[in-house]
């Protein structure tokens, strides 16, 4: 103000105490010169500069009214006063002037201005007192309390509304209105702070908290109740009412929780309930049990049942879990749609909020997936290790299984997982069950064998072992998203998964009757026969027929084959396949035993077990050739053991049939009689893995001449073990598929060493029938009477020729014989007739090699009998080259042979005994050599024989 004044005095101004009453309200102040209003606006009008001006102006300018401003000034001079210097300081004392009176002029206006509004004030208030009366302005008084009075009725009318949303919100929540229930608790609480002065307000707030912690821990009840049925529009309530109070993290974190929970509180009230049932009371010791204690208290008859329930309650949790993450994304993927269509920038913060919120809940969901399978699991780990399953009936096992593999497929398609759990565990128990089961198998196996009386089993000609129960899962090529054993591949497309198939309804694990009930299996035929009519009557044509020569009812069959004409059923092909087959009823039906087929479905149960748990295939498979072995052992036992044949050092047994053979004896056959108790445990063990050699039943006579030694029923064992063989030639392409690559290599040396061999076995068994069916004694005996010194050429061979021949023709008429039980077919034919022939060329060898004195005359004797042999023989046999020829007319030429080619012959043909190369010596050279040169010849056929002793 003392500036101000400064100021004013300057400018020959009174302060406005001293004119407030001089001037009228309108009066003008003084208005500057002109020369003070250019020198003004020669001035900078920058505010900013004005005020730098206007602060450099020194403090003593302020001071009072009675400084003397030119008297200060000019004490400042300078003693030595310079015209420059004093223009710059006058320029800089009008600046500060110009700009002190731009401040004025403005305050100046401002008062003028506030002069009028006083004038103005007072006149109106002159009007107004004037002109009011004390009426009026209690008019006024009371409008002001009507408005008081009107926002105090709001007021209670809000505060009535506030205290009766107590019963609104009881009704919401009976309705299970949780988003409305918690916008009206929020609004509430709003509502309720514009009041708080109230002190019944204030109560009310606090009962709202209350209230909204009530809902919230209702909200999570209703979020459990999700877990196991999972309901659109009661998951959607639940969600908006958390996110209404921004706890969308908290909602998924409890929702995991919930689902954990629901888990062992599903697995455990199942297994309960069924512990209960068998217990037959409710006895509460149970509901104090662990759920792993829970489980060992399962019963066999009631596995199965509770398995079944275990995961089709598991099934409901994890469904729930799958449409609880389709509603996320459906329901993300609608937001984006809502907020790329919208770009408010105000909403900008709260989509960034909600955005993070939706890849939490993503990453929650997605992380959940492997957590809840595992927890599934762990749970059905735990059943199935709860009960040895060793002793329950396969088709139970393999049901087992199969709801185990269903399980794994659901756990594929849950989350991509490999159930590794659930393969472990399973696969201990199928191991420790398989053991036990092919323990039983093969001991039933050796009982089948010992009371096998190698009867045939009808089975008609187009018999398939794809025919049989146990091997319809080959035809059936399933997709992964179908059971393994009882839903056809084509009810269910591969593309679609279980979740999509069962996700409105159903349940993929519930037990559904087996399919094998309505079907039945055509493989016998009718009292043995076919039903063909062409058939019947081509066979009652080839009857009427029996009277014809059997060599002249034969047509050719190739004997490289072994195959008879098969195109049509005319009466010549019919009697060319008869004769050459030795049939005389059926056609081409395959020769088995009903031991063989039960070895058969033995196989295809096994391939059930490994087609649905490939982790045991080797087990599976190694067991499944130890069913093969053992009969193959079981054959060659009964029918082909003969060591006195073997003896002969014919070859009748390959080198690798006896390691075979060796080999199934040492790893599979118990030989000991009793248990030794000074044994190890691992010994023990071993044994345990072995079973005893099995005995032919004593109903088995293979010691008959008429019967030829048994040959129906060594035909019907040899041929049914090449139809195995057969089977599992068909089989290997399945076996390889499944095998462990590292295994691969036992699988094929399966089949080249022992599958591969069953046909060979024929050999060693017909080579007993051959050896008994002809009197080779008696021909030796014959032979040993014949005179072979004769002087001239015989004409007529001898009798013993004769004798063979019809040892020849008996052996036809009962091979036909027995072909009436049984069909013999080309090939056992033929190793039969050339098993035969050859005993019959080595005999005639050895009868020669008896004679003591021959002549040039009696070896041509002995060409004419042999020539007639084969003359007669050919005529009985398709077999071309007769066997053995060679062999015999070889050493009846060697008699002819001089000394010194007698020594390099000797060493050329070592398929002659030492008895037999001795006789060419001593006979035929003895009068024509020396003694020194016989010793010679000697002396090389005994190095011969050393290397065979």
């Amino acid at each position: 103000m003392q500036k101000i004044k400064s100021l004013m005095t300057r400018q020959g101004l009174r302060s406005p105490q001293e004119s407030v009453n001089d001037l009228s309200p309108i009066e003008s102040f003084r208005v500057p010169t002109k020369e003070e209003l250019r020198e003004l606006h020669e001035e900078p009008t920058d505010p900013q500069a004005q005020q730098e001006i206007i602060n450099s102006i020194e403090e003593v300018y302020f001071s009072n009214d009675s400084f003397d401003i030119v008297k200060y000034e000019l004490e400042r001079l300078p003693p030595v006063l310079s015209l420059q210097e004093l223009e710059e300081y006058r320029d800089k004392l009008k600046q500060q002037q110009a700009a002190e009176l731009e401040r004025v002029t403005s305050l100046q206006n401002g008062l003028q201005l506030a002069a009028v509004i006083c004038t103005d004030g007072r006149r109106h208030l002159n009007i107004a007192k004037e002109g009011f009366t004390q009426t009026s302005l209690g008019l006024l008084a009371n409008q002001r309390k009507r408005q008081l009075l009107i926002g105090l009725l709001k007021s209670l009318r809000t505060i009535k509304t506030l205290q009766r949303t107590d019963v609104r919100l009881s009704e919401m929540l009976e309705e299970e209105d949780y988003p409305g229930a918690i916008q009206l608790c929020l609004e509430c609480q709003k509502a309720a702070s514009t009041f708080k002065h109230y002190s019944c307000i204030s109560e009310l707030n606090s009962k709202l908290q209350d209230t909204l912690e009530q809902i919230e821990e209702q909200l999570d009840v209703a979020l459990s109740k999700i877990c196991k049925n999972f309901d659109i529009n009661h998951y959607t309530k639940v969600q908006q009412a958390y996110r209404l109070l921004g706890k969308t993290q908290t909602a998924m974190d409890q929702l995991h929780m919930h689902f954990t929970q629901a888990i062992h509180n599903t697995v455990f009230q199942v297994v309960l309930g069924y512990v209960e049932l068998c217990a037959g009371n409710t006895d509460t010791k149970f509901q104090k049990l662990q759920y792993k204690d829970l489980c060992t208290h399962i019963t066999s008859d009631s596995y199965i049942p509770c398995l079944a329930d275990l995961c089709k309650a598991l099934w409901e949790v994890m469904l729930s879990y799958y449409r609880t993450m389709q509603w996320h994304e459906n329901h993300d993927q609608d937001e984006a749609e809502v907020v790329s269509s919208v770009s408010d920038s105000n909403n900008v913060i709260g989509t960034e909020e909600n955005s993070f919120d939706r890849n939490y809940v993503k990453k929650k969901l997605e992380h959940g997936l492997s957590r809840i399978w595992q927890d599934v699991q762990l749970k059905v780990k735990t059943y199935l290790l709860g009960t040895d399953l060793s002793n329950f009936k396969y088709d139970d096992f393999i049901f087992v299984l199969d709801i185990i593999s269903r399980l794994m497929q659901v756990g594929e398609e849950f989350c991509g997982s490999k159930s590794e759990v659930l393969q472990e565990s399973i696969r201990r128990q199928s191991v420790n069950y398989f053991k036990t089961y092919h323990r039983t198998r093969l001991e039933e196996l050796r009982m089948f064998l010992e009371n096998e009386t190698w009867e045939l089993c009808p089975v008609k000609s187009s018999f398939s072992i794809l025919q049989l129960h146990e091997f319809k899962f080959l035809e059936q090529s399933r997709s992964p998203s179908v059971s393994p054993s009882k839903q056809p591949a084509s009810a269910i497309s591969s593309t679609v998964t279980l979740f999509e198939q069962y996700c409105n309804g159903g349940n993929p694990f519930e037990i559904q009757a087996d399919s094998k009930d309505d079907e039945t299996e055509d493989v016998l035929a009718s009292n043995g026969y076919e039903s063909d009519e062409q058939e019947k009557s081509a066979y009652q044509e080839y009857d009427s027929d029996s009277d014809v020569p059997e060599e002249l009812k034969r047509d050719y069959v190739d004997e490289q084959t072994g195959d008879a004409p098969i195109k049509s059923v005319s009466r010549e092909t019919l009697k060319s396949r008869k004769r050459s087959d030795y049939n005389l009823n059926k056609v081409n039906a395959p020769i088995l035993t009903n031991t063989t087929l039960n070895v058969i479905r033995l196989v295809g149960k096994y391939m059930q077990m490994m087609n649905i748990l490939k982790p045991i295939a080797f087990d599976v498979i190694h067991f499944m050739s130890q069913l093969f072995d053992y009969y193959l052992y079981a054959v060659y036992t009964f029918f082909g053991r003969n060591d006195m044949f073997e003896s002969t050092g014919l070859g009748l047994s390959s080198s690798r049939l006896r390691t075979t053979l060796n080999r199934i004896q040492e790893s599979l056959i118990d030989l000991e009689v009793s248990a030794d108790p000074s044994g190890t445990l691992a010994a023990a063990e071993e044994r345990k893995e072995k079973v005893p050699s099995p005995h032919l039943s004593h109903l088995v006579v293979l010691t008959s001449g008429n019967s030829l030694y048994g040959l129906a029923e060594r035909v019907v064992a040899t041929e049914s073990l090449v139809f195995l063989a057969e089977q599992f030639e068909f089989l290997q392409p399945h076996l390889d598929a499944v095998m462990p690559a590292a295994k691969k290599p036992f699988l094929q040396q399966f089949y080249s060493q022992t599958v591969s061999t069953a046909s060979e076995l024929r050999k060693p068994v017909y080579w007993i029938v051959a050896a008994k069916a002809i009197d080779y004694e008696q021909m030796l005996l014959l032979m040993a009477n014949v005179k072979w010194d004769v002087k001239e050429i015989m004409s007529q061979h001898n009798v013993y020729v004769d004798a063979l021949l019809k040892e020849f023709e008996e052996f036809n008429r009962r091979l036909s014989d027995v072909s009436k039980r049984v069909r013999i077919p080309l090939p056992v034919s033929n190793i039969l007739w050339e098993h035969c022939i050859r005993l019959a060329n080595r005999t005639l060898v050895e009868g020669y090699a008896n004679v003591k004195k021959c002549s040039n005359e009696g070896r041509a004797l002995m060409q004419l009998d042999f020539q007639q042999f084969l003359m007669k023989l050919e005529k009985l046999t398709d077999i071309r080259p007769i066997p053995d020829k060679e062999f015999v007319e070889t050493y009846i030429k060697a008699y002819y042979l001089t000394e010194n080619d007698m020594e390099s012959w000797i060493k050329e043909h070592r398929e002659y005994s030492t008895k037999q190369l001795t006789n060419l010596v001593n006979i035929c050279l003895g009068t024509y050599i020396n003694k020194k040169a016989r010793q010679k010849l000697l002396a090389t056929i005994d190095d011969i024989d050393r290397p065979k002793r």
